[in-house]
Formats: structure tokens, sequence, C-alpha cells
């Protein structure tokens, strides 16, 4: 079992970072391909969807920098957490007004809270980072960005009983997450993560069995199922993973509208939750 250093990895909190970027069109037409859009070539202005600004403030270690899971080695922004599993847990966003194709966008970014749980079979270490995006115009979304690490599971552990799924969807949607999806996905994000294309590393090294298809993607999917069933502009969203997808089988992406809010969620091949999620009009 890994020792956590609960001290130093809480003397983060409060590491800041300042990044600037611009909403260039290529990442805009290249993710609504990659979602199986038919929408028109990205022109001036155009507001960026929600969940978008993702494809930007990308990091850029470099090669010799990255750590033997394809992350870039930890203890520079974020904490030097020495467990060997890194998730994008969940987030929560609040919408002010959009951030527009062709203009400047900048990124400040602090790491809020570093806290460690006992899980069923081992340590557990969470780590809040907060974002504020802003645009020409002022700050654009405020987001909320919870990261988990965890150790590799040991020999002969048993996963984690599956959560039951709510059926009163009313759109819906199946993925299929392919290889080139995956790639595609881990190209537009910069994101060397082995566990989404190295299906050696990810079946031998972490034990999964399959390549995991990206959280956030997952999140992006359920809002691009929103999309496709209402234009009422989000004003908030939260996400939290569940349990993992892979690329070994078709999952699913449902939704229902409750008033001024609409409840999303992803399905995994076994009938069980994998994401859950909600929009507020």
């Amino acid at each position: 079992m890994t020792e956590l250093d609960v001290d130093h990895l809480r003397s983060w909190i409060g590491k800041q970072e300042v990044l600037e970027d611009q909403v260039t069109r290529f990442p805009v037409a290249a993710l609504s391909a990659t979602l199986d859009r038919d929408d028109p070539p990205p022109q001036a202005g155009d507001a960026l969807p929600p969940l978008w600004h993702w494809l930007y403030f990308l990091p850029t270690a470099r090669q010799s920098l990255l750590g033997p899971d394809g992350h870039p080695a930890r203890g520079g922004f974020l904490p030097p957490v020495p467990l060997p599993r890194r998730m994008w847990a969940g987030g929560r966003f609040k919408f002010h007004q959009p951030l527009r194709v062709d203009q400047p966008i900048s990124r400040i970014s602090v790491v809020s809270d570093v806290t460690i749980k006992q899980g069923r079979n081992g340590a557990l270490c969470f780590v809040l980072v907060k974002h504020a995006v802003s645009g020409p115009d002022g700050l654009a979304l405020e987001e909320e960005h919870d990261i988990v690490y965890r150790d590799n599971p040991q020999p002969g552990e048993a996963p984690a009983a599956g959560k039951p799924v709510r059926t009163d969807g009313v759109w819906t949607r199946e993925i299929v997450p392919s290889d080139p999806m995956l790639f595609r996905y881990s190209a537009l994000t910069f994101n060397s993560h082995r566990i989404h294309y190295d299906r050696r590393y990810v079946t031998e090294v972490e034990g999964y069995p399959g390549l995991i298809v990206h959280g956030p993607l997952i999140a992006t999917l359920l809002m691009d199922l929103l999309r496709r069933n209402t234009d009422r502009p989000v004003k908030t969203f939260r996400f939290k993973a569940v349990g993992p997808l892979f690329d070994i089988a078709p999952f699913s992406v449902h939704g229902v509208q409750e008033g001024d809010k609409a409840a999303l969620w992803a399905r995994n091949p076994s009938g069980h939750l994998a994401m859950e999620a909600e929009a507020g009009f």
C-alpha cells in the first residue's frame, strides 16, 4: 500500500496557474466531426458550445517529462500524488456568457483542496481545482474540477457493484466508443494518458478490460445529447463519474427535461450507471 504524506500534498493548496489561448476554428470543427455532428464550419464570433473550452489551455509537457502512464510527471501545478491511477471524477460549472470563435481567452486555475479518504481497497486522494475562464467581455465560466488518485487493484480484487440507472429517459443515443473516436479525442485535447490508446498498458499494467473512454468525452456526449434535443441556454452543469466505460462494447446516453433542469446519464453495457449529470437552464 502506498503511503501518502498528507501535509506535503496539502502544501499545494493555493498554487495558481494562469494560461492564455485563443478560440481557434480547427478544434471546433474537429470536435464536431468526432461527435458525428453536421455543423456548419465555425465562423468568427460563433458561440463555443458548453464544455468545448476543454479544447483549449492544453498541457504541453516535453516528451522527456512524461511519466510511465503518459501523463506529465507530477509535482508541477498539481501535487505529486504517488498513486498510479488518476481519474477525472467529476465537475461543476457556472456559465455566465459564451466564449466565441477567434477571440482571445484566459484561464486562472487554483488548487483549492487536497483530501485523503480511505476506500474499500486503499487510500484515495481527491484534488479539487477551480478554474475561471474569461474572454474579452469578462468572466465566461467557472469550473470546479475533481481529480481522484488511487492504487492499482490488488490481486483478486472484486470490481465494485454496479449502481442502478434510471429508466425514464426521453432522449437517448447509442455510442460506439471506437478506437478512432478515442484517438481523435485524445489528439484534440493533447491527452497522452495511455489508458485511452495503449491497450497492452491499460490491460496488463492497470488491469482494465479495455481502453477507457475519457471522462470529459462522456460529459461532452451528455451535453451534446442535450443540445440535440433543446436549444435552451445552459446556465449550470454538474457531472459525476460513477464507473468506467470501455471500448469493448457500445454504451448509451440518456436524458429527460425536468422543469428548469435536465437530468442526463450514461449507461454501461451491463445496464448500470456510468455517469450522472444535471444541466440547469
